[in-house]
């Protein structure tokens, strides 16, 4: 009895909740959020069921897991290969805080094509779980720091909240369309696509598109991701310059 009770307790030790959250990341990022089946996970873990009902209730429950996982690492580390624009503050401004978030999450979406959608669940379906608070204390610590009056920490993050998860979500879902256009089709082509259908349209009706056709073509996803975030931090700094 006790021989099969010490095994018991290091088969739970070793299939631990971590484990199972890191093979559901794992098989979300090859097969999507409708690969991620519990018999799919067993396999995955050379376990049973039961192990991994043990430390998961249900899909719903992963999923909400694997989303945390993935979010909390985003924003624990600096982003590799951040682009600094014109216009950053000095070192460890509150505005550098704001862009790491920022690119740390641009970059985890980017990576992990389920996140985005995932992401907007989390955030309309349970605010009150741990994704929405965890971006949003990360930002709303910076803008509290770049000296915004407490009346208005909650618009001003949450408008950032917004542009960040926006702006980051909308550039991923133009990887996966590019994607399921074909084996050719890389993301210039797409973008040469999207500025030839845009130059086509009818000047009298879309002059102004027109216009900003050719700028779609060849632009660097991040540093138009950082020139909007600098955009909106231009207009939260503007209401609520800092004292001194």
């Amino acid at each position: 009895m006790a021989t099969r009770t010490g095994r018991s307790q290091r088969r739970t030790e070793a299939l631990s909740r971590e484990r199972i959250v890191e093979a559901a990341v794992a098989l979300l990022d090859e097969v999507g959020e409708s690969g991620l089946t519990f018999r799919a996970l067993t396999e995955r873990l050379a376990t049973g069921p039961g192990a991994i009902y043990w430390h998961v209730a249900n899909k719903d429950e992963l999923l909400g897991a694997a989303t945390d996982a993935v979010v909390a690492a985003a924003l624990a580390v600096e982003p590799a290969g951040t682009v600094e624009p014109a216009t950053a503050g000095p070192p460890d401004s509150p505005q550098d805080g704001i862009r790491a978030v920022a690119l740390g999450l641009f970059d985890a979406i980017e990576e992990h094509p389920w996140l985005a959608t995932q992401l907007a669940t989390q955030l309309s379906h349970s605010p009150w779980g741990p994704v929405a608070p965890r971006i949003f204390e990360n930002i709303g610590r910076q803008i509290r720091a770049l000296g915004v009056p407490e009346g208005s920490w909650f618009t001003a993050t949450s408008a950032l909240m917004h542009y960040v998860l926006g702006a980051a979500g909308q550039n991923a879902a133009n990887t996966v369309s590019a994607g399921t256009l074909g084996p050719d089709v890389d993301r210039a082509r797409f973008l040469d696509a999207v500025s030839t259908a845009w130059e086509e349209l009818d000047p009298d009706d879309y002059p102004f598109t027109r216009a900003v056709a050719n700028q779609v073509r060849g632009h660097d996803d991040r540093e138009q991701f950082l020139a909007g975030l600098d955009l909106v931090l231009a207009g939260v700094t503007a209401l609520h310059p800092m004292n001194g």
